[in-house]
């Protein structure tokens, strides 16, 4: 859980209020959907989040699975 909140908290980084101005979650959006980044709006944002919601959980999901692998320390072949 707390490895969610970390990435949503990075990722809105200026814009936490208002999360669909974020220029990550912009670009993300516009990878994800085809809809150019410089058009979305709050309702754009919500729609998508809303409609694919289990996707981004699992994605998120999924990013603190990776923070795991890339804490986990080297034992340096020992």
């Amino acid at each position: 859980m707390m490895g969610t909140i970390r990435f949503l908290w990075n990722a809105t980084r200026g814009e936490r209020l208002r999360p669909w101005r974020s220029p990550y979650l912009r670009w993300r959006l516009e990878t994800y959907s085809g809809q150019r980044a410089d058009t979305v709006r709050a309702r754009d944002f919500w729609n998508l989040f809303w409609k694919e919601k289990r996707q981004l959980l699992r994605f998120l999901r999924w990013t603190g699975e990776i923070k795991g692998y890339a804490e986990k320390p080297i034992d340096g072949g020992r």
